[in-house]
């Protein structure tokens, strides 16, 4: 059972008591007294963050411990940095290769970014893991995160709460401001507990409370922007990986971090790993004071399964197998809808064979299924058991070398090869669609992260499709058992929930180069032929004129939509190649659309002659609103924008931002954003994140037109005047919402590298 409270909480003696009328009453029962604004001073959220910040307690100006990227990020961020003026990384700063490991797509350009890396830890001082040796997560967990750090990764499932850390997920620009000796600039968060009690049952895994967990409050925003602190007794009775396994998922329920409360497994764990110094206790102060609090009680939650296309579209194994007709009829149309491609469908009940849902791939895989203590379950279900020889794979990834190392070492590979389980390196494919993709109308189980349309590798627009659900490592163990039928793991599956875990550090300090604080200013950065500065980007103008090219009406936009993954991923090093594929699984018709109202914006900049019809009719009618008659064609940019009801959820990934900009992007409309990452990556690249009350104002196609709104972007105006400009012209009124001093300037210089260079 998960109950959300209406109220805020206090922390006393160990549990949660609600901050409402029943919960008074108990307070005085007890002869305790705290308030609210004491009481937020006493979170383990609190602790970190005021030994981090240099602001005051409601503007917080952040400096982190480390930083982490990976390999379909760190080209760009680098690049951003150097641009800005960095000489050498102030910081430590992991280098991780697990997104383009196989160097698949594009010839020599995924193996040309690797080496870039590794001259790039030379040249400023950083840290570079070779591919297949650890995915960026695990090796954070592994050598980098401890009680009380913060570390800011460019992923946006940088989660390494459950070993104390206060980590976060953003986009690139904001990793290239710590590089060049800035500050992470955020409202001091509200904070959420998560009071976990009782003890799981037999065959319930992490992935099992982490989809309830997002299922009770991704749709509702319970925990949006906000930190997750997990708080209980019952987190005593989980292994720290189990711990880990929810803990990563929690960036898929929209909250800014995550913490837990430690204890000695946290201190054995990090012993374990060589770094025992890197603990200490967290807990939260007596009478420490909730926003909101999430009672789970793990004693009641079920083995599940998050349908297509969303991990809160959220069933328990069990009602999908009593109801599975009428269940899959329900995802499919949802699904179809999520597509959003004429012609092309998911048909899900056409894997009902006699009552019984058969699938016909299975992953465990990354950063939230490929730890040591998912696999060995895995390895203990399908002891002695078949895969069978018939459509249905199961393929296992082990998060890092030190794991696989292990596995081997105590049978467990053994015993998933003789039941037909093919044992993969480290590597994120999985996770984003860059491997083990299925074939066309497939329907595959994966322990990873997310599910959204085309994370498993299908292109609906060239005819492909293939569907996701994820489900815990235990489950997808028992499915294989029975060759694909979709099994719950249960009492009847035995395995080891503590297995020992021996880790050989040997194996990192042989392969990882680490120049932590020793920069050679003399090694020449590697350029590979695909590796391209960014171009240059306009400060914003007086006056804008903006074109709407893309409308989409759909509840939420994944980053994924703006900018597909998969194969797409070999060409985040060069900025103009990647923006060919700027929502083209979304709207194939937005490229050209953009790079049509960016060459108005060109030949406007150049001054080249009489203006375009299109453009003088604008101008014309620009003329004819009040106040705006004397508006020169010089005076107003000409930028092209988005409208999306919602969009941003999922990934940090600043090229579903970078790549809008580079065709000429000036804003996004939106009724709001899905998470502060998204809007962050916006206002880093210079794009205005205007929230609008009434959609039906505009449609696609339409011109905006939003005079001075450099001046009111500087002078910190609530509303913005627009206007339609149709047949007639309709005034609408816009807005930027809160806004630090350092982005208002970032938004008028026109990207975060103008911003540094002046």
């Amino acid at each position: 059972m998960i109950e959300l409270l209406k109220s805020g909480a206090y922390y006393v003696g160990g549990k949660l008591i609600a901050d409402d009328e029943a919960g008074v009453a108990e307070l005085k029962r007890l002869g305790k007294s705290f308030s609210r604004e004491a009481g937020r001073k006493g979170t383990i959220t609190y602790s970190i963050l005021s030994a981090h910040n240099s602001g005051d307690e409601k503007n917080l100006n952040i400096k982190f411990d480390s930083l982490a990227s990976h390999d379909i990020t760190y080209v760009g961020i680098i690049q951003t940095a150097r641009a800005s003026g960095m000489e050498q990384f102030p910081l430590p700063y992991v280098l991780t290769n697990c997104h383009n490991t196989l160097c698949a797509v594009g010839g020599t350009i995924n193996q040309d970014d690797h080496v870039f890396a590794l001259s790039a830890a030379k040249k400023y001082g950083g840290m570079y893991v070779p591919p297949h040796l650890a995915v960026i997560h695990s090796y954070n967990r592994e050598m980098m995160a401890g009680c009380g750090k913060m570390i800011l990764g460019s992923d946006s499932h940088t989660r390494y709460g459950a070993l104390g850390t206060l980590a976060v997920g953003e986009g690139g620009g904001e990793l290239a401001k710590q590089l060049v000796g800035r500050t992470y600039d955020i409202p001091y968060p509200e904070v959420t507990a998560v009071c976990l009690t009782g003890t799981p049952r037999n065959g319930v895994g992490p992935q099992d409370v982490a989809l309830s967990i997002i299922a009770a409050v991704f749709k509702n925003g319970y925990v949006k922007n906000k930190v997750m602190e997990f708080v209980g007794e019952g987190i005593a009775a989980l292994p720290v990986d189990f711990r880990n396994g929810i803990d990563v998922m929690t960036t898929e329920t929209t909250c800014w971090s995550s913490v837990w409360k430690t204890d000695d497994a946290v201190k054995e764990y990090l012993a374990a790993h060589t770094r025992g110094g890197d603990y200490r206790a967290l807990n939260p102060a007596e009478g420490a004071y909730y926003d909101g609090a999430i009672l789970v009680d793990l004693s009641t939650i079920e083995p599940s399964i998050a349908m297509p296309f969303h991990p809160s579209n959220v069933y328990t194994i069990r009602e999908l197998k009593e109801n599975a007709a009428d269940i899959l009829a329900k995802v499919e149309e949802e699904a179809n809808k999520a597509i959003g491609v004429p012609g092309i469908t998911i048909n899900l009940r056409e894997k009902l064979r006699g009552g019984e849902l058969y699938v016909d791939q299975g992953i465990i895989a990354g950063c939230s299924g490929g730890t040591f203590n998912n696999i060995m379950a895995a390895a203990d279900i399908l002891a002695g058991k078949s895969t069978g020889d018939g459509v249905f794979s199961l393929s296992v990834y082990p998060d890092s070398q030190p794991v696989f190392a292990e596995l081997v070492k105590n049978g467990a590979v053994t015993k998933l090869m003789d039941a037909g389980v093919i044992v993969r390196s480290a590597f994120c494919g999985p996770c984003f669609g860059a491997g083990d993709t299925p074939a066309n109308g497939e329907f595959s189980i994966r322990h990873t992260t997310r599910n959204f349309p085309n994370r498993e590798g299908s292109k609906p627009g060239e005819g492909q499709i293939a569907s996701v659900a994820l489900m815990d490592a235990r489950s997808i163990a028992a499915t294989a058992a029975n060759g694909g039928r979709l099994t719950a793991a249960g009492d009847a599956d035995r395995y080891d929930t503590r297995p020992t875990y021996f880790f050989d550090r040997s194996i990192y300090d042989k392969r990882v180069y680490d120049g932590t604080g020793k920069p050679d200013g003399k090694t020449e950065l590697v350029f590979g032929p695909n590796i391209k500065d960014w171009p240059a980007m306009p400060e914003l103008a007086e006056n804008l004129l903006v074109r709407i090219v893309s409308y989409i009406t759909d509840s939420v936009t994944s980053t994924d939509e703006l900018i597909p993954s998969g194969e797409t991923s070999s060409y985040r090093s060069n900025p103009l190649a990647l923006a060919e594929f700027t929502l083209s699984r979304r709207d194939p018709e937005y490229v050209g659309r953009a790079k049509a109202v960016k060459a108005l914006e060109d030949g406007r900049r150049k001054g080249q002659g009489t203006a375009p019809a299109e453009l003088a009719a604008l101008y014309a009618k620009v003329k004819t609103i009040p106040g705006c008659s004397t508006i020169t064609p010089e005076q107003a940019g000409i930028g092209s924008a988005i409208y999306a009801n919602k969009p941003g959820d999922g990934s940090a990934r600043e090229q579903a931002a970078s790549c809008q900009r580079v065709l000429g992007a000036s804003a996004n409309v939106a009724l709001e954003y899905a998470t502060k990452r998204y809007r962050s990556n916006l206002i880093n690249w210079g794009i205005l994140p205007f929230l609008v009350r009434d959609s039906a104002a505009f449609k696609n196609g339409d011109w905006l037109f939003v005079p001075g709104v450099r001046k009111a972007l500087l002078e910190k105006a609530d509303t913005i005047p627009a206007y339609v400009m149709g047949d007639s012209i309709t005034a609408i009124p816009l807005s930027l919402g809160a806004l630090t001093e350092t982005e208002r300037q970032i938004l008028a210089d026109g990207c975060l590298i103008n911003y540094y260079k002046r």
